[in-house]
């Protein structure tokens, strides 16, 4: 079985995070392992470095994991584990992109065997889907 890149959403929202991600495992087409960090950890809104990171971990399949973050804190909170993060180990992106257009490239990218940097950029090209 080919690794690939995984993909973990980020939001201050549960529900907005998992589906974000149930959409973008669609696109996935099963091949790509597509997990949400959203949410505090008590279920409210915000955000949570431990549900990061346990998704960060999840998402690994040995290619790479690329994070989208919402906005705010949810930004803040995957600089931080970014920044903590030994060098060396699994290679973790933020990519700057559109939450739901960004998960949707990403995943199409990352099953069709895209690097890490291939998927980050695909996210970011995200920003130019235009719906008018």
């Amino acid at each position: 079985m080919t690794a690939h890149v995984g993909i973990v959403l980020i939001s201050h929202s549960r529900a907005l995070a998992e589906g974000a991600a149930e959409l973008a495992r669609q696109m996935g087409v099963g091949e790509v392992e597509v997990r949400a960090a959203g949410g505090a950890e008590d279920g409210g809104l915000g955000t949570s470095l431990d549900l990061l990171e346990t998704a960060v971990s999840e998402a690994n399949q040995g290619a790479g994991v690329v994070v989208i973050a919402d906005l705010g804190s949810s930004v803040l909170t995957t600089r931080t584990l970014l920044e903590d993060r030994e060098e060396g180990g699994t290679e973790v992106v933020l990519a700057d992109a559109p939450f739901v257009e960004g998960a949707v490239a990403a995943a199409s990218a990352a099953a069709g065997g895209a690097d890490v940097a291939a998927v980050t950029r695909a996210a970011s090209e995200a920003w130019d889907f235009r719906k008018t």
